[in-house]
């Protein structure tokens, strides 16, 4: 997984504010140093301990005068110039429009909705904390957040935008190339911020298409006698009634759909990766492994545990 890093840019949202980045370091830079030059030669023409004190010049208050004037002057273009570059550049970043694909991605206290939205309802889906994007093309995602304000921020490919409760930003994406990119929430939303990443993953349109139609299909029919047990626990208690998986009973929208977690590369928003035994964890006590969740711990018995986490693994 490609590590995030604002100085790593892989799409050309990232690389407007790249070189917006760079601009604002190399004219801080140049600032500084003139700076201390000016500050060297004052002390410079500073006089001896024991000196007398002389009172200035009138050459000299009309040189100092002129200096002081250059000095706000330059101030004065250099901020003007910063915050129009500035704006520029973030305009360009914010203000694509028309693209083939949109999606919805919600903030929740502690993980990412993302809602894969179509024109025809039956080809839109909801996956969770995994976004997937052709490479190459521009994606419009639509940002809300259920809580209180979050942040999207996927530093290799673009900018932070804010997600805030009744009110809808949007942000586009694209990636140049093919890799999988962390994103992390950039605003303090309470005690698991720290917790709530996701994955960007762009690969090529032929792999997205496959992607997608893999997750417009229905939860697979469990494989072996332990996963159609895990099934018939799992929609027979509580989880049923939080999470949905397409093609079964289980129909809840209080947390993330489930109907292809075993295909998903992480669990918990980035947490730990999906395998049966992470699953099995997160499963017993939700609360030792990211304290302050929404889960409630389910009680199952052992044979009913392994036989749950058998069965969302197989949810690919």
């Amino acid at each position: 997984m490609q590590w995030q890093s604002a100085l790593d840019p892989q799409g050309p949202q990232a690389a407007h504010l790249h070189g917006l980045f760079w601009v604002f370091v190399w004219v801080s830079a140049v600032v500084w140093v003139l700076v201390m030059v000016a500050l060297l030669a004052g002390l410079r023409r500073r006089g001896r301990a024991g000196d007398p004190v002389l009172p200035p010049s009138p050459r000299g208050e009309r040189r100092a005068g002129i200096a002081v004037g250059v000095a706000v002057a330059a101030t004065v273009l250099i901020i003007t110039g910063l915050t129009v570059f500035s704006y520029a550049r973030t305009h360009v970043v914010s203000a694509a429009s028309g693209e083939p694909i949109s999606i919805r991605v919600r903030g929740y206290q502690w993980w990412w909705e993302v809602t894969y939205a179509d024109p025809v309802p039956s080809r839109s889906f909801i996956t969770a904390n995994e976004i997937h994007i052709p490479v190459g093309t521009p994606v419009h995602l639509d940002l809300l957040a259920a809580d209180v304000i979050h942040s999207f921020w996927v530093p290799n490919i673009a900018g932070k935008q804010d997600l805030i409760p009744g009110r809808s930003n949007e942000l586009t994406i694209q990636a140049d190339k093919p890799g999988r990119y962390r994103g992390q929430c950039a605003e303090f939303c309470g005690l698991q911020h720290a917790h709530m990443a996701l994955l960007v993953v762009a690969e090529p349109p032929a792999e997205f298409e496959r992607w997608r139609q893999r997750q417009l299909a229905p939860s697979p029919a469990p494989a072996t006698p332990e996963q159609a047990a895990g099934r018939q626990t799992f929609e027979g208690k509580a989880c049923a009634a939080c999470h949905a998986v397409r093609g079964t009973s289980a129909a809840g929208t209080l947390g993330p759909d489930l109907t292809h977690v075993g295909g998903r590369e992480y669990i918990a928003a980035g947490l730990m990766p999906t395998t049966r035994g992470t699953l099995a964890a997160w499963i017993a006590d939700p609360q030792v492994v990211k304290p302050g969740n929404n889960m409630p711990m389910v009680p199952l018995s052992p044979d009913e545990l392994r036989a749950v986490s058998a069965y969302l693994a197989g949810l690919q």
